[in-house]
């Protein structure tokens, strides 16, 4: 099974927003054609993100709770340890926890973020491929 490292803003996508883009990967999901991989800080991470006034607000839109996030968190992704650093370092500290574990499983990194992505191809010289979408 292909694994698949999610950063928050993927998480938010599709299971707050329900972004049309985020859908096929909810299938996939779904369909256990992918298996999502996640450390503890990430939950904890996407925890702290659902408090956020901008995020509440479009929860409130959306009809969608903390609790059921967490919930589709919590049922979909498997925990892992905390990766040991990667050979590579991003300029944003928070988003180093998706590429380390990315890296150390040589998973799939699915991120909106320009510094994760703009890290593409120090990521594939590390069998790691960065993208918006699947």
């Amino acid at each position: 099974m292909n694994l698949i490292v999610l950063d928050t803003n993927i998480v938010l996508d599709a299971f707050v927003f329900d972004d049309p883009a985020a859908r096929p990967l909810k299938q996939a999901l779904a369909a256990h054609q992918l298996q999502w991989i996640a450390t503890k800080a990430m939950r904890d991470e996407l925890a702290r993100v659902l408090t956020y006034p901008k995020v509440l607000a479009r929860m409130a839109f959306y009809r969608v709770t903390a609790a059921h996030v967490l919930a589709q968190f919590d049922g979909q992704a498997e925990l892992m340890d905390s990766a040991p650093k990667a050979p590579v370092t991003c300029k944003d500290p928070d988003d180093q926890k998706f590429i380390d574990l990315a890296v150390a499983h040589q998973a799939l990194l699915l991120s909106k973020d320009k510094a994760v992505l703009c890290m593409k191809k120090r990521l594939l010289a590390l069998d790691v491929k960065a993208q918006e979408t699947i």
